[in-house]
């Protein structure tokens, strides 16, 4: 299982305590959404030196990602054709209609981030449309175990909301803490038991927690050498005889 998260500048631990901490959970791998924090992976999809220092000293995969925060469609537009190229993982934070509508209509971008942040909704349409593109809807759930009172409420009922549209209509789906420290990182059975004690499915939860590494592994994928289009790589072969 994966988790991603907010490094130095963005964050207030870096990657190295991230990468750490989460190793001391017993997660399998970090995402780290911000894009100053790690060296981009190269052009074949193979992490950067600075990944595979981290990865030899921690035991745990480290994938580089850009989260795009903006404004408008038009602005994240322009953004996600600069980071698609050299990023292993793209995250655009949504909130509002615009930008919840133009990322999951967008098979460059894998994950929406933070979907009910703002004044959006998140419907059926956008749900099917998330499905159709391969993109990712995030499930924050920062607020669950960090905020309190009418806070941590509203973030409930658009949490719930939010499952209901995704499992119905099969979007795929990632699960974080939407960690900004190493303090706020939560051990994967943390995660799950909070999320069980809301109403969640347990194993919905760790779906959720793998698929950011299933998203950072197809995109490697994708980057190498030998891929030509999903199911053909470029290789040798034996011929009959």
């Amino acid at each position: 299982m994966y988790e991603a998260v907010h490094a130095h500048p963005d964050g207030d631990a870096t990657v190295a305590r991230h990468a750490a901490t989460a190793a001391r959970y017993g997660y399998d791998g970090i995402v780290v959404r911000t894009r100053d924090a790690l060296a981009p992976a190269g052009g074949t999809g193979e992490p950067s030196a600075e990944a595979a220092s981290l990865r030899e000293e921690y035991g745990i995969d480290v994938v580089d990602a850009a989260e795009i925060d903006v404004d408008d469609a038009t602005r994240a537009s322009g953004s996600v054709g600069n980071y698609r190229s050299e990023r292993t993982v793209v995250c655009l934070v949504g909130g509002d209609d615009g930008l919840n509508r133009f990322a999951v209509e967008e098979p460059r971008v894998d994950v929406l981030a933070r979907p009910m942040s703002g004044p959006g909704d998140f419907n059926h349409v956008l749900a099917k449309a998330a499905r159709d593109n391969g993109v990712h809807v995030e499930f924050d759930l920062g607020p669950v175990l960090r905020a309190s009172g009418g806070k941590r409420v509203r973030a409930l009922a658009d949490l719930r909301k939010l499952r209901e549209i995704v499992t119905y209509y099969d979007a795929p789906h990632v699960v974080s803490a939407n960690a900004r420290s190493h303090l706020a990182l939560r051990a994967p059975r943390e995660l799950v038991a909070a999320a069980a004690a809301v109403g969640f499915d347990p194993e919905w939860v760790r779906e959720g927690l793998r698929a950011w590494g299933d998203v950072a592994a197809r995109n490697r994928e994708r980057r190498s050498e030998g891929f030509i289009e999903p199911g053909v790589r470029r290789g040798r072969y034996e011929e009959e005889r």
